[in-house]
């Protein structure tokens, strides 16, 4: 059994503009269809990005470009977007589609905004790290949790009047 498999050649051939790292403990492809899947510890690193499932599925396009990124099973990351906000989290599935810049997070997302500390917990939560928008739902009657970090106006600075 392969106990830890870097897949860096056929990776970084995608088309990222960084190093994409995979290592797990189990790995099978199939290049005409271009699936690669990643079983046991799996943890993916780009750049500051950082995301650890049991399970992570990579589907490229004809020209080996990433177009969608599925992990599943007891999620985590960390992630840097392109407005520099930094976000870490959880969730039990999670899929990026690096064409439309989108992150999608199911069942138990514990989410996590660590500039501001904005919280955000639900059963789906979708984030697009280029226009900054943002939603969630939740199912089974359990309601979306958000928590805010607000400030004081009593701390505020106060210009000095003249």
């Amino acid at each position: 059994m392969i106990k830890k498999l870097l897949l860096l050649p056929l990776l970084m051939s995608m088309g990222w503009g960084e190093e994409l790292k995979v290592v797990s403990d189990n790995f099978k492809g199939d290049q005409q269809k271009g699936i690669s899947v990643f079983t046991g510890k799996v943890k993916v690193t780009k750049g500051l990005d950082e995301l650890n499932a049991s399970k992570v599925t990579i589907y490229t396009d004809s020209d080996k470009k990433p177009m969608k990124y599925v992990a599943e099973g007891d999620v985590s990351f960390y992630i840097v977007t392109e407005l520099n906000e930094k976000y870490r989290g959880k969730s039990q599935t999670a899929i990026y589609l690096p064409n439309a810049n989108e992150y999608q997070f199911f069942q138990k997302v514990d989410l996590i905004r660590l500039d501001d500390y904005r919280r955000v917990k639900g059963d789906k939560v979708i984030v697009n790290t280029v226009a900054g928008n943002a939603s969630a739902e939740s199912t089974n009657q359990e309601p979306v949790i958000m928590t805010f970090t607000l400030q004081d106006k009593k701390n505020k600075d106060k210009s000095p009047s003249k």
